[in-house]
């Protein structure tokens, strides 16, 4: 685009200032400034911010009523521990990945920077024996699935695949990618491994006047994780601009999609169970939850927010909401959240159908610009702009039907957060988290483990505690790693 349609298009957009600049680059700095506004759609952008403005002008009204928020309904959820039930919706998910039906999508777009650490979160170890990252946990489980189900649906070795949509972010792709090709992928077939990138938007200010971080660039900052939908519309790479997630999704003909998060060393990527527990809903969306320890836990609840699912954070409920009880004395409001879904491919592709009318969230910032007088930078002392993100949970009001799973804690979660040394959702919790759940495998399969031994069963051997048979009335009292099952015998 040349610079006049260029200048007249960003002038119409109340945007003009951003080529205030421009007779004072470099033909270098024009092309690049140039490149980066021709791709800006300023004009969502406009509309995203007098949306998030208004949105928030309402819910700050004293004058307007305030929403009217409710537990989950009665038959709006279930939970796990019903063996009969279990069994069937372990059934129903795997025959669905044994005809390869299904397909996984990962946010891992964060770094590890409370952690210390300046690598992409899934590159992290933990601390555990085999010192496997959370990237190789994850793709090692995928792997075991689709053994499970090639094994338990009479399919060919090597047919049921479970592609892996890994969203990564602008700061975060290269390393992702280079960790991948050094470590071979983990075993997977690269064709079979997605990358993509979360979306970003520009950095603006109070007045939603777009801000440059350098004479030739914006100010830009991720879209948040709800960025997840946009970024499945937008071309996987430069030179074919045709394909897409979404597109690939179509061509493989993958109609349900698990989507989590990488901070979780206990995540059961592609769970059976609640793949079943979701499609047997005939769910467009699910949610899974886990109960909240108390009814202070600083955690989101899935609950209803004017008669519509919704996330509610815990500082939109009352002292006397959080405590409140049911007839079965648990929490009325306990189904905490923990960034765990269910899609169909189908309600994917619906999202950008009502997208526009999704509210971003504000988040007020000090953000460092270029002044427009002067070209010179500013790095303010407080806050001067904003940073617009958008949640993954923000499409669940639009969801017709919409389901939710309530698991146990200690085998589905366990987030890694904060610094080494915390106490509380940092790796030493989740070392723990994970070696003790692997204790409970063994003893679930009949086997004694000897206090203070500690065992690591790779996710190739046992993704939630099958195919381990062999070990009913041993006894364990040597710690190691276990790579496949034949290893075990060495620890007794």
């Amino acid at each position: 685009m040349s610079y006049d349609a260029l200048k007249a298009r960003y002038d119409a957009a109340g945007q003009g200032h951003l080529l205030k600049l421009w007779p004072t680059l470099s033909p270098a700095e024009q092309t690049a400034l140039a490149t980066q506004l021709d791709n800006l759609n300023v004009e969502r952008v406009n509309r995203i911010y007098k949306t998030a403005i208004s949105s928030e002008a309402t819910t700050l009204d004293p004058n307007v009523p305030s929403s009217v928020i409710e537990p989950l309904p009665k038959g709006a959820s279930d939970s796990v521990g019903d063996a009969a039930k279990d069994k069937e919706w372990r059934r129903i998910g795997l025959e669905a990945i044994s005809r390869g039906q299904v397909g996984v999508l990962l946010m891992a777009g964060g770094q590890g920077t409370r952690l210390g650490s300046s690598a992409p979160k899934g590159c992290y170890d933990i601390g555990l024996p085999s010192h496997k990252s959370l990237f190789q946990y994850q793709a090692e489980r995928i792997a075991r699935l689709q053994t499970v189900a090639e094994n338990e649906f009479n399919k060919p070795a090597g047919s049921v695949i479970i592609p892996w949509y890994v969203m990564t972010s602008g700061p975060t792709r290269r390393e992702t990618l280079a960790f991948f090709t050094q470590h071979a992928y983990f075993g997977l077939k690269p064709e079979n491994v997605i990358f993509f990138e979360q979306g970003t938007l520009p950095c603006l200010t109070m007045e939603g006047k777009v801000l440059l971080d350098s004479p030739s660039h914006v100010a830009v900052a991720p879209d948040g994780n709800g960025g997840l939908y946009a970024a499945t519309r937008s071309p996987l790479s430069p030179s074919d601009k045709s394909r897409t997630v979404l597109s690939d999704l179509a061509q493989r003909k993958i109609l349900y999609i698990h989507a989590y998060c990488v901070d979780n060393c206990l995540v059961r990527v592609a769970d059976p169970i609640f793949l079943g527990y979701s499609i047997s809903k005939q769910a467009d969306c699910a949610a899974k939850v886990v109960p909240k320890t108390h009814p202070t836990e600083s955690v989101g609840v899935v609950a209803y927010r004017d008669n519509k699912p919704s996330v509610v954070e815990y500082s939109e409920i009352s002292k006397e909401q959080a405590e409140r009880r049911d007839e079965s004395g648990e929490l009325s409001f306990r189904a905490g959240n923990i960034a765990n879904h269910f899609y169909t491919t189908a309600y994917l592709n619906s999202v950008e159908s009502f997208e526009e009318e999704l509210a971003f969230h504000i988040a007020r910032k000090k953000i460092p610009h270029i002044d427009m007088e002067t070209g010179e930078v500013i790095k303010p002392s407080k806050p001067n702009g904003m940073k617009l993100e958008m949640f993954v949970f923000d499409v669940f009001p639009y969801t017709k039907r919409f389901a939710v799973l309530e698991v146990e804690r200690k085998e589905d979660f366990s987030p890694l957060k904060n610094a080494p040394g915390t106490g509380s959702d940092d790796p030493d919790t989740s070392r723990r988290d994970l070696i003790t759940q692997h204790k409970r495998f063994l003893e679930r399969a009949g086997a004694t483990v000897k206090d203070g031994v500690e065992i690591e069963i790779s996710p190739l051997v046992s993704y939630a505690g099958e195919g381990l048979e062999s070990v009913n009335g041993k006894t364990f009292t040597k710690s190691g790693i276990v790579e496949n099952v034949e290893e075990l015998d060495v620890l007794v």
